[in-house]
């Protein structure tokens, strides 16, 4: 049997990584930590956290701070993250706009401009996309000290590990390799992944569901979306394309679907879907606050907090039609918590309570006895799933090794 060096460095190489990375998130999570606190918690020598932690500080990842009360001896030397260093651009490019906002690695929000998005081909949009972020830059260049990474999230299909945008529905495109054009331009680390698979994760990291394992968020807006987290980790597959909930089939009697089907969901509880309903309903006489010229779905929620009887009826029919998809992805997936994102959401109450309605009636008992269902605690406009995406850089050790390297070079 041939015995395979370069297999042997490159499994040495991951456990580094493995091993940094699962300092470095120890750190961020559990601080102030002891050295000793962090080898008692991984199971690694005391000798590798101590060449872990020294890399570290070297590289201004983390900082020492005042020393933990000690039980005799020499004191313990508190470690926490140092969030202030480095510096990254994250991007949300939706279908009307361009939101760019700058980050530190706390999670911070440095910077927020939001810009204008017209119907472009691929190649004005990538020009228009590069002149912005150096725009952006420019303007930003006191507050920009260590740039270490951009990210970018879209609607459609992302494949995020080669950068490379398949569908996306506001700009026709091919293959599109943008984290190849974005490294050319800016040469630091680049980021493209999908808009609400990436909101999901940030509500892992930051948001509402932080202490569980497995979560999924349902985003309602000109479309629906979800993310799957299992065991903290987003589910993705070959194609990028798990989550698809949008077309499920909610009511067998609907109207037909630009998909072919007949009653998806996303027909039922879109934002437009709601406000052509009320629209109708309106036409038809009835009473209501709402009018033909102010119908639009923030009102509707409005109004439906204010105890509008049509405006209550359209946002209960809209959750009862989205617990019946929560319903199916409970029984599939199990998780210890929804998180419903988008528009509206802006009447809480109707919605949570009409979305358990039918979740109590479509789901096992067994699979909902622990879960918890409630609102997004982040703002879905913003660019916070493309900095998630960079925090899953840092704690997967890919980027982390790369500020590593640097610092080293």
């Amino acid at each position: 049997m041939t015995f395979n060096y370069l297999n042997l460095v490159g499994n040495a190489e991951l456990i580094k990584q493995l091993n940094y990375a699962m300092i470095y998130r120890l750190i961020v999570q559990q601080a102030p930590v002891s050295r000793i606190q962090l080898a008692e918690i991984s199971q690694l020598a005391p000798a590798s956290i101590t060449k872990i932690t020294r890399q570290l500080l070297k590289s201004n990842l983390i900082k020492e701070v005042d020393a933990q009360q000690s039980t005799g001896g020499r004191p313990a030397v508190s470690i926490q993250a140092k969030f202030d260093y480095y510096q990254t651009i994250a991007v949300q490019l939706s279908r009307s706009r361009v939101t760019i906002e700058l980050y530190d690695l706390g999670a911070k929000n440095l910077v927020t401009e939001i810009y204008p998005l017209t119907t472009f081909t691929q190649q004005l949009a990538e020009e228009y996309l590069i002149a912005l972020i150096e725009q952006f830059i420019e303007q930003n260049s006191k507050k920009i000290k260590h740039l270490v990474a951009i990210s970018v999230v879209l609607p459609g299909l992302v494949d995020s590990v080669r950068g490379i945008i398949r569908y996306t529905p506001h700009i026709p495109v091919k293959a599109w390799p943008l984290a190849e054009a974005l490294h050319h331009k800016f040469n630091i680390s680049i980021f493209i992944g999908n808009d609400i698979q990436s909101l999901a994760l940030a509500e892992s990291y930051f948001g509402s569901t932080q202490d569980v394992d497995d979560s999924i968020l349902i985003r309602v807006h000109r479309g629906v979306g979800s993310g799957i987290i299992i065991n903290q980790q987003l589910l993705t597959n070959h194609n990028q394309t798990v989550g698809e909930v949008g077309h499920i089939q909610v009511d067998a009697l609907g109207e037909r679907c630009h998909c072919g089907n007949f009653g998806c969901l996303e027909n039922r509880v879109i934002n437009k879907a709601i406000e052509h309903r009320a629209k109708q309903m309106i036409e038809q006489g009835y009473p209501t606050k709402l009018s033909l010229g102010n119908c639009n779905i923030a009102n509707i929620c409005k109004y439906a907090n204010q105890g509008d009887e049509l405006a209550i009826k359209l946002v209960k029919d809209a959750g009862e039609n989205l617990g019946r998809a929560v319903a199916m992805m409970v029984n599939i997936f199990n998780p210890q918590s929804i998180v419903l994102a988008g528009e509206l959401t802006k009447s809480p109450e109707i919605l949570l309570h009409a979305v358990n309605s039918a979740l109590n009636a479509q789901s096992l008992e067994e699979l909902r006895k622990n879960l918890t269902i409630h609102c997004s605690s982040l703002n879905d406009r913003s660019a916070i799933g493309a900095f998630a995406l960079v925090q899953q850089a840092l704690f997967n050790g890919s980027l982390l090794m790369t500020l590593l390297e640097d610092k080293e070079s």
